[in-house]
């Protein structure tokens, strides 16, 4: 194997398997919360290392330019979530709603979830790949009762509940694709390696290759956030501590998202399977439509941003399913905006709940005179993850609208629907939200507003501006999903 790839793979996953076992017995909450913040920040700083030095695949890692973005984005969210993290944890002890012991067990389980997240997209193995991404995603249940309130124990409860149904089916799905490799590749390792699979597909049985895909789209969909499993989303958002949200939303969607990525390369492989493209175009036009609606029912402000995250799921699925050049790259360029945009306004919610004591969106009102940094921030988000000219999300969604009518114009119908109706949504609620009359508590917001910023600035910058490299890099990215 490449010494520089088994250096710098390893270091992206031993570094937060071994922050995870000193911060579950570290002691002192601000340590703890310090320890945290670092480990994640040497972990991106590995992550960029990955990014600079672009080695070979070796038998069991595997970094190309695909998984790199994943990579790269993984990281960054986690540091910067975990810098928000640090203040906001803070003010849940001060109240009383989590305590010492609690708060070690919280940035344990976030360095697993973090480690869980990273071998999932660097290994080279679909088994393994599956036992990761189930870890982490067993860490954000834990993460997402961390209250042991009855509301929070039932949303941790659902979530594992519908995890478990995705478990099976994704699981079921990976053992199809052995059972069609190994006639061909030979059993044991050859026969579970993506590297292996990818350049044999063409000679794998297309009938068991097209049931395995279905399996795989359903069960990872389920972690994806895809209609018609996708309910335990809004409950874990709107349960679970603010820093988790954000990174269920901007980060765990995005890797069981990558896994069907690469499902979906492999059956680009064989020309005699089942095309992906229409059962992708579906089920994403579909979820958009379906929580486009869902968003003029909402209560709960967290709530509310968890079906605008199914929304930009279903188009970053669409966009994917949709293929092709253009498509590719504004599927990959919604989803680096979407996690760096909901993540920020995840970060402006959770002040906004602190500072509010509450989560209902009747009794949020009049934020930009109340807490103005807060409420314009708030403001920035909304507008951006509207879609909202000239910010990041407006360019990829414009690209995407632009292929789709040039490629099919009857798909590009339900699609400019679905984008409308959450636009007009998310703006009734902004309305209320950030102008009038304030309403409720007047608490003065003491938490740091730089992860919130340096995420809406890159946002801006994208909406204006793609350096060449960047445009460059996502469209060979495009190229090698087809």
């Amino acid at each position: 194997m490449n010494w520089f790839l088994a250096h710098d793979v390893l270091l992206v996953l031993s570094l937060p398997a071994l922050a995870a076992v000193v911060l579950a017995v570290l002691p002192g909450y601000r340590l703890s919360a310090r320890g945290n913040v670092a480990a994640s920040l040497a972990t991106l700083l590995a992550a960029l290392a990955l990014f600079v030095r672009h080695p070979a695949p070796g038998p069991y890692f595997l970094v190309d330019d695909l998984n790199i973005v994943f990579i790269v984005l993984n990281t960054f969210v986690g540091f910067t979530t975990s810098v928000f993290s640090a203040t906001y944890i803070d003010h849940e002890l001060q109240t009383g709603r989590l305590t010492p012991a609690y708060l070690r067990f919280y940035h344990a389980m976030y360095q697993v979830m973090m480690f869980g997240m990273n071998l999932a997209l660097v290994v080279n193995n679909i088994g393994l790949m599956w036992v990761a991404i189930e870890l982490a995603t067993l860490a954000t249940v834990l993460m997402v009762g961390i209250y042991r309130t009855h509301e929070a124990l039932e949303a941790a409860w659902k979530y594992f509940i519908l995890a478990s149904v995705g478990i099976a089916l994704a699981l079921f799905g990976t053992i199809l694709v052995y059972l069609a490799a190994a006639p061909v590749v030979g059993t044991g390792l050859q026969g579970m390696t993506w590297t292996v699979l990818v350049a044999h597909a063409g000679a794998f049985e297309p009938g068991l290759l097209s049931v395995a895909f279905i399996f795989l789209f359903l069960g990872y969909g389920t972690k994806v956030g895809l209609v018609p499993l996708h309910a335990w989303l809004p409950d874990a958002h709107a349960e679970g501590p603010t820093p988790i949200s954000a990174v269920l939303s901007g980060l765990l969607l995005n890797v069981a998202l990558y896994a069907v990525l690469r499902f979906k390369m492999l059956m680009a492989g064989n020309p005699h399977v089942i095309a992906a493209g229409p059962l992708m175009t579906t089920i994403g036009l579909v979820t958009l439509i379906f929580a486009a609606f869902m968003l003029y029912r909402r209560r709960d402000i967290k709530r509310l941003f968890a079906y605008s995250s199914i929304e930009h799921m279903g188009i970053i699925v669409f966009a994917f399913g949709m293929g092709g050049p253009l498509a590719n790259f504004a599927g990959l360029l919604q989803m680096t905006m979407h996690s760096l945009t909901k993540s920020a306004i995840f970060f402006a919610v959770g002040h906004v709940a602190q500072a509010k004591g509450t989560q209902k969106i009747a009794d949020i009102r009049g934020l930009t005179q109340s807490h103005p940094p807060l409420g314009w921030t708030l403001v920035v988000g909304v507008l951006a993850i509207a879609g909202m000219p000239p910010l990041g999300i407006f360019t990829s969604e414009f690209l995407l609208v632009s292929s789709t009518f040039a490629r099919s114009p009857l798909l590009a119908v339900p699609l400019v629907f679905g984008l409308f109706l959450a636009f007009a949504a998310l703006l009734l609620r902004l309305q209320g939200l950030a102008f009038g009359e304030p309403t409720g508590r007047m608490t003065p917001v003491g938490a740091s507003y730089v992860p919130t910023f340096a995420h809406l600035a890159l946002v801006a910058v994208a909406g204006v501006y793609l350096s060449p490299e960047l445009v460059t890099w996502f469209q060979h990215v495009a190229g090698m999903l087809g």
